[in-house]
Parts: structure tokens; C-alpha cells; sequence
């Protein structure tokens, strides 16, 4: 038996600003704006090239919740040095490459969503 992982869902606070982080900085496709229910909305977006999604809207959290330590997820990329001159020229601040282990050559680069999810660039 396959078991994929293909939906995330990350906590905001307000799901129109994570919709524009996704989409307009990241540059997630938007897959679907929805409201299943006349309380709920759900956004579901895409990272190019990825087969897992992330959703938003579900667990909506009330400002200034900490979410500092709620969500952390990683993108693996085949050129960091690329993919992290992108994110920072669509504004995201982003740490520059680092090296965590050199005996394994993984590099890696860090940013947060507006809400505090905690991202890595692989």
C-alpha cells in the first residue's frame, strides 16, 4: 500500500494574506478558493513541480497566536542559490544558503509565512 502525502494544512490567522504570501510570493498555484460551509473557507495551493498541496482556511487561529512552532515544512529544490534569489526578489525574507553538516554537503535556506510557519529550501 502507497501512502502519500498530498494535503497539508497550515494554521493562519488571516486567510487572505496567506493566500497572497502563497501565491504571490512563493508563486504557489491556486488550485482551488472555496467555502464548503457558510462558516468555512478553504484555499488550496500548490508549489510548482510538487505533488503535495497546502491548505489554509480550515484552522483559522485568532491574532497573535504563536505559531512560531505549529507548522514546519520543507521545499527541496535543484538550485538553492536560484530558488532563494527568487523568493528574496518577490520579497521574502529569506536567510542566505548555509551549510548545516558539510560532511553531507545539505544546504539549506529559511524563511516564515506571515503567521510565523516556519519554512526550509532544501
Amino acid at each position: 500500500m502507497d501512502w502519500k502525502l498530498e494535503v497539508v494544512v497550515i494554521p493562519v490567522t488571516d486567510i487572505d494574506r496567506a493566500k497572497d504570501f502563497y501565491t504571490g510570493k512563493l508563486g504557489f498555484r491556486l488550485d482551488a478558493d472555496t467555502n464548503p460551509t457558510e462558516t468555512m473557507r478553504v484555499v488550496h495551493m500548490t508549489p510548482p513541480g510538487s505533488g503535495c498541496s497546502v491548505v489554509v482556511g480550515p484552522k483559522v487561529v485568532p491574532a497573535g497566536t504563536d505559531l512560531g512552532s505549529s507548522a514546519s515544512l520543507q521545499l527541496v529544490v535543484r538550485d538553492i542559490e536560484a530558488a532563494r534569489a527568487e523568493l528574496a526578489g518577490r520579497g521574502v525574507e529569506v536567510t542566505p544558503v548555509q551549510t548545516l553538516d558539510p560532511r553531507d554537503g545539505g544546504k539549506f535556506a529559511f524563511f516564515t509565512d506571515p503567521d510565523g510557519n516556519n519554512w526550509a529550501i532544501q
